[in-house]
């Protein structure tokens, strides 16, 4: 039975009080970086609290083999990966690459208006685009200054 990396890592991080926003597996799993969030901010007693917590838990696994774990905050452009994250950051700035073209482009950027059903509704270039959620390849917070 193969062990499933994210719920080990994702079970782990919630009970730590923390939200597990990505995981990146790096050069065939000898970097393992995981970001993490909470709500005001993560600070890096709060990152080494989370990796000596995953180094244990991994460290029982024998499944699962990596060179280094790397823990970090998901940073100001931090990824948006779950529907309820289009909700948790509306009317904040966002870049959203989708699989396949809408409207003739697969690149978008504008202000998140919040969710409709599987629709993340966007505001780019004074319209509203509806995009699916499963058409959504990456998103990112674009913090403009």
């Amino acid at each position: 039975m193969a062990i499933d990396l994210e719920k080990l890592i994702d079970k782990t991080v919630t009970q730590l009080g923390y939200e597990l926003v990505d995981l990146e597996i790096i050069n065939h799993g000898q970097l393992l970086r995981v970001f993490i969030d909470k709500l005001d901010s993560v600070n890096i007693d709060d990152c080494v609290s989370v990796s000596n917590q995953l180094n244990h838990v991994l460290s029982v696994e024998e499944e699962i083999s990596y060179d280094r774990l790397e823990v970090s905050s998901p940073g100001v452009d931090r990824v948006i990966k779950k529907l309820e994250d289009y909700e948790r950051f509306k009317e904040e700035r966002v870049k959203i690459k989708t699989r396949m073209p809408i409207l003739e482009r697969r690149n978008f950027s504008g202000i998140l208006k919040g969710v409709k059903g599987n629709l993340i509704l966007l505001e780019s270039e004074n319209s509203l685009i509806e995009i699916d959620f499963e058409q959504i390849d990456k998103a990112r917070l674009d913090p403009k200054l």
